[in-house]
């Protein structure tokens, strides 16, 4: 079983709205064949708790936008580890330490990685 494609286009729009707000290590990683409550993890980092919020506001506008609304968030008070469920994708936002110490993608490596469009991990210079 693999990711459906709305669910991929949905984790595109997520990780450009994070790298729009400077989110780093953004990757999304196909779990449908491991879970079958979601099709992908979007995962990204921020640097201070001020950004973690930003990534995760500019998720939720991008989103938004396009007509979808998180069934459920978790870790908005304390902005090290923001989740945002939206069914057939789940936006992880952590901080930098966060990422590092749980290793999602390490827990995760049996999922194939889900190729983002180039310019989402490097934005271009302002």
């Amino acid at each position: 079983m693999t990711a459906a494609p709305e669910s991929i286009e949905m984790a595109i729009a997520a990780a450009r709205a994070a790298s729009d707000k400077l989110a780093t290590q953004i990757m999304a990683l196909d779990v449908s064949s491991a879970l079958a409550i979601t099709d992908i993890f979007v995962l990204c980092s921020a640097a201070n708790d001020r950004q973690v919020k930003a990534v995760v506001d500019g998720v939720e506008e991008q989103l938004h936008k396009l007509g979808f609304k998180p069934l459920r968030r978790e870790g908005e008070a304390e902005r090290r580890w923001v989740l945002l469920d939206y069914g057939d994708i789940v936006v992880h936002v952590q901080l930098e330490e966060e990422r590092i110490h749980y290793a999602l993608e390490r827990l995760w490596r049996d999922c194939p990685v889900i190729e983002l469009p180039a310019d989402i991990n490097n934005p271009p210079a302002a």
